[in-house]
């Protein structure tokens, strides 16, 4: 099955416009995302789908592959969308522009699961949480419950699920997940998804992925070991960065 890796870059983001060309220890922030997901070993392509010439200039000047997409796309899935619609592709994996921490395992790892699904036509990444303290109550961090089988129940900003008992014991206290934004559809079913109308769900919680499971549509979970930055305000270029530096010191001494 063919699978194309897609990076979704928009320049006029609200509240950092311009975050994925921000400087990142001597690259832009999509530099970092592009050269990660190239690992990949699952991807026969892998593009960035910008809207603005800053961001198609910035990738070709770094050797990447880029393509214009319509500045009017009102999220990343649909331009992921518009840019596989006239593609020969059977999986198509949304890649966030703005996680320059994202591991290409995560990405062969969707893509595999995907591949061997016989259920669901969608899947994305979670981890679990090792921090309830700062991440729990942190509605930025998006929190996923799953069944016995890895396929999510339900994902909320809030804290689900909810430990009435309020057990501090880590043995016994509720395992929390939390979602990591990468995402892989069917292409049939990416064109299925963009179609339905937003939800209430997704409306409430402001979680696309709602929209899905809203409708009867399965997703299946993949866990990671690895956590990811997501640069979404400028205070998160240092966060990445001294993660990028653990990681480049524990490289150094193996």
């Amino acid at each position: 099955m063919r699978a194309i890796g897609v990076i979704p870059a928009r320049w006029g983001a609200t509240r950092f416009q311009g975050k994925v060309l921000a400087n990142l220890l001597g690259k832009p922030v999509i530099q970092h995302v592009w050269e990660n997901a190239k690992r990949a070993k699952t991807l026969d392509d892998l593009v960035v789908a910008c809207d603005d010439e800053k961001i198609m200039k910035a990738v070709l000047a770094f050797g990447g592959k880029a393509v214009y997409t319509s500045p009017d796309q009102p999220s990343g899935t649909d331009r992921l969308a518009e840019v596989v619609n006239p593609m020969d592709v059977d999986i198509a994996v949304n890649i966030q522009g703005d996680e320059p921490l994202v591991k290409s395992i995560m990405i062969d790892s969707l893509v595999i699961a995907l591949q061997n699904e016989k259920i669901a036509q969608m899947a994305t990444v979670i981890k679990k949480i090792e921090d309830p303290e700062a991440e729990l109550k942190n509605s930025n961090v998006v929190k996923v419950v799953i069944d016995k089988n890895g396929y999510a129940l339900y994902f909320s900003r809030y804290a689900i699920p909810y430990n009435r008992t309020n057990e501090v014991d880590e043995k016994k206290r509720p395992v929390y997940y939390k979602h990591i934004g990468l995402y892989a559809f069917t292409k049939d079913f990416l064109f299925t998804f963009r179609n339905l109308p937003k939800s209430s769900l997704e409306e409430a919680e402001k979680l696309e992925q709602l929209r899905a499971l809203e409708n009867g549509y399965k997703i299946k979970t993949v866990e990671t070991k690895f956590d990811t930055v997501g640069i979404d305000r400028p205070e998160d270029l240092k966060r990445a960065e001294d993660e990028l530096l653990k990681e480049r010191e524990k490289q150094a001494a193996t």
